[in-house]
């Protein structure tokens, strides 16, 4: 399962146990015996130091013919009653800094007021005719289910998670899937920010839940889909002792004992067709098509496959189902969708920037066709609609729209969709009659529902709908601007800024600067009011798009892929270079972060250029690359990260890796490393490993620039972590950055 940025730092959306060596690893390298040495210099340190004591019991591994020591071996048995206490006392610690930064409390009541600035609507889904969303209203810690009859009907609360019984306020809604007719809504609750979803199936009559309850489901959406006539679904689940490997997907009918369920696609399903232990299914059946479209994702990497059979095969035969391979991994898709029997495709293998194709299902040997040719955009998302495919492109990091008329049409044109203004399209749902229903909002344009007139009135002017009412923020004075940054290689890299307008240029500004870059992810335009908390005291933030995510193409991701790693955190260098050269800001006034595997990017940072940073925060990230694979998440990562089996993918994690690129009195700036005791993607104790190192690294710094561990023990990886939890750690971390950037309202008076 991919890691996934929880944001922690950006503004708020307006809305997502150790694992021993196995044999088969140890057997590829050699691990030399643990070695205890004497603690004498370590305790002598820890004495002078109020940091929490942390024992090393170092261990030594030799991989390739280098040995790496790693002190805090100890730590992976996070689940141990010493670990348990050390995290609990670094916790208190954590505390007992942040309750001395005097002007937290206020931050805290500002940014809870600018989150409560009016409801924040999403996730829209037309079904039978009537409009299925999420809403938030000001107070709420989790959005409720709503439903609506059209998109301007009466409206009314189908579920809110929030008072579900047992442990109320504790649930999240991981995912959901709605049947044809609209009769059912299956979803997944999980607790504690855990995503060990639980699948739950709703009656949209009554709002009331069927007994179905499933668990070992928590999967991203995609992993659950209805069968057409509404009376059963089939499902992603994964083995008891396995988190997210060695999953199959199963057949389940309403009422019916799920211990009942038949595998029909998967992992040891059938013996005809073999898969790797990450593999994970996606599944795909839409309305008016009679067929199943199973996506494979081979590891977390841009590598699929895609498989299809017809629905009434898989209700008839259940395992037995011939199923046929129709994509592999060699035509580099990164999605496709059903329409009828037309499979539509977005496909890098011949540009970068990707081109749509076409795939006859009912031909006897289906052969791609080209619907739309690679253009100077990046072609991102694909939504099939009763006579079109719209697909989403991101262009200057702006998203734009385009109509293909499907085949059979007179046209097989692309065709611009107008946009009121320039941003992201978070929803794209297209209606009948050829209307759309858009969710659009920008780095300074709060978010709107709108519908747009597409089929021959592409450049009609959308009207506004109520769904997503106005907000109660002006955001008129922020400004947002992009830039190109020279990297290290002479590459251009993307940076966007977000200021006050009219701001002075006096490099003394306090900044934080973002990034991210993996799996091809794109930081696109987002509002946050929020956000507003920061720039209202004179702030910047900026975000500087590395190398590692998608915002130039499947070049892009490379470009900062396994051996090509370093290159993402020298994009990061360079726009923080950038921003104190065009006086932004300063190495003392400035800040970074990055989250889960932009731990990669902000531990890089600080670790190879700490002169450039008085403070950083590392958000449930990804800090030990060496030990990562070992985890119940790590099989599907390796095909984005490494292995360290393979000697030149070794050479390239441990020379970034964070947490091994640490040095005994070195000047680092401040760090908060921030996770969740429940972090499924990313182990607690990767971060708390990151955090021991660097205390122990320089334990004289706790006076001027500590480095603090902050566990929240009821979250995990951020998604499912309620608003409150958002914003409590939105105000720890910019209150500990604001002290450490010099802000007398948040230096502690003693």
């Amino acid at each position: 399962m991919a890691f996934m940025s929880t944001g922690i730092l950006s503004a708020l959306a307006s809305t997502n146990p150790h694992s021993e060596m196995t044999s088969n690893l140890l057997n590829k390298f050699t691990l030399a015996a643990a070695l205890t040495v004497p603690l004498c210099a370590s305790l002598a340190v820890q004495a002078q130091s109020p940091y929490p004591a942390t024992p090393s019991k170092p261990v030594t591994d030799v991989y390739h013919g280098t040995a790496v020591v790693d002190p805090y071996r100890w730590m992976e048995d996070q689940k141990s009653p010493e670990m348990q206490t050390w995290m609990r006392t670094q916790a208190d610690y954590a505390g007992s800094v942040l309750a001395e930064l005097p002007g937290r409390a206020a931050l805290r009541a500002r940014l809870g007021a600018l989150a409560d600035a009016g409801e924040s609507t999403g996730g829209y889904q037309m079904v039978a005719g009537r409009l299925f969303y999420f809403k938030r209203k000001p107070g709420q810690n989790q959005a409720s289910v709503w439903l609506r009859d059209g998109l301007e009907g009466p409206e009314r609360e189908l579920l809110d998670p929030n008072n579900l019984p047992g442990e109320p306020g504790k649930h999240a809604i991981d995912w959901t899937s709605i049947s044809a007719d609209g009769k059912r809504m299956a979803m997944g609750l999980s607790k504690g920010g855990s995503e060990n979803s639980v699948l739950r199936v709703l009656d949209t009559a009554t709002g009331k839940f069927l007994a179905e309850a499933i668990d070992r489901t928590g999967l991203n959406e995609g992993g659950m889909a209805w069968l057409p006539d509404g009376r059963g679904f089939i499902y992603n689940r994964h083995p008891v002792e396995e988190r997210y490997n060695k999953s199959a997907l199963f057949l389940h009918k309403l009422g019916q004992d799920p211990a009942k369920d038949v595998a029909v696609f998967g992992w040891e399903v059938s013996k005809k067709t073999r898969f790797e232990v990450p593999d994970l299914f996606h599944v795909h059946v839409n309305k008016g098509s009679p067929w199943v479209l199973v996506e494979v994702l081979h590891g977390d990497a841009a590598e699929r496959s895609y498989w299809v059979t017809r629905v009434d095969q898989v209700q008839k035969r259940g395992g037995q189902a011939a199923w046929r391979q129709i994509i592999s991994p060699n035509d580099k898709v990164t999605r496709a969708v059903l329409s009828g029997s037309t499979v539509y495709a977005l496909s890098q293998k011949k540009a970068s920037r990707r081109e749509l194709l076409s795939l006859n299902l009912k031909a006897a040997k289906p052969s791609f066709n080209t619907a739309m040719p690679a253009g100077e955009s990046v072609l991102q998302e694909l939504m099939p609609a009763e006579d079109a495919v719209y697909v989403k492109s991101l262009d200057a990091g702006v998203s734009k729209l385009w109509r293909v008329a499907q085949a059979r049409s007179k046209s097989a044109t692309a065709a611009a969709v107008a946009m009121p203004f320039e941003g992201t399209l978070r929803n794209v749902t297209p209606l009948k009659g050829g209307e759309l229903l858009v969710l659009l909002e920008g780095w300074t344009q709060a978010p709107q529902s709108l519908l747009l007139q597409a089929g021959g009135k592409l450049d009609a002017p959308a009207r506004k709908l109520d769904i997503q009412k106005s907000l109660a923020v002006d955001a008129s004075g922020v400004e947002a601007r992009r830039v190109m940054v020279k990297s290290h290689d002479g590459v251009m890299v993307p940076l966007s800024i977000l200021a006050s307008k009219g701001m002075v240029l006096d490099g003394k500004r306090p900044t934080i600067l973002s990034g991210y870059g993996a799996y091809g992810i794109t930081q696109e335009p987002r509002f946050g009011t929020t956000r507003l908390a920061w720039l209202e005291r004179g702030g910047v933030q900026a975000i500087c798009h590395v190398r590692g995510g998608g915002e130039l193409g499947d070049e892009w991701h490379r470009g900062g892929f396994i051996t090509t790693k370093q290159n993402t955190v020298s994009d990061f260098i360079a726009c923080a270079e950038w921003l104190i050269d065009h006086k932004y800001t300063s190495p003392a006034t400035l800040a970074g972060t990055g989250g889960s595997a932009g731990g990669i990017t902000i531990g890089g940072a600080f670790t190879q250029r700490p002169d450039l940073w008085a403070a950083a925060q590392s958000a449930v990230g990804l800090s030990d690359m060496l030990r990562m694979e070992l985890t119940l998440n790590g099989a599907p990562n390796v095909a984005e990260f490494g292995t360290v089996t393979n000697p030149a993918h070794f050479k390239s994690m441990y020379a970034i890796s964070p947490y091994h690129r640490v040095k005994d009195g070195q000047n680092y700036p401040a760090v908060i490393v921030t996770t969740g005791a429940n972090d499924p993607r990313v182990d607690a104790w990767i971060p708390s490993k990151m955090a021991a190192r660097m205390q122990a690294a320089n334990p004289g710094s706790y006076k001027t620039r500590p480095v603090i561990l902050r566990v929240d023990f009821n979250a995990g990886h951020g998604m499912g972590s309620s608003v409150s939890q958002r914003l409590d750690e939105t105000a720890d971390v910019w209150s500990f950055f604001l002290w450490q950037l010099g802000d007398a309202a948040f230096a502690p008076k003693r």
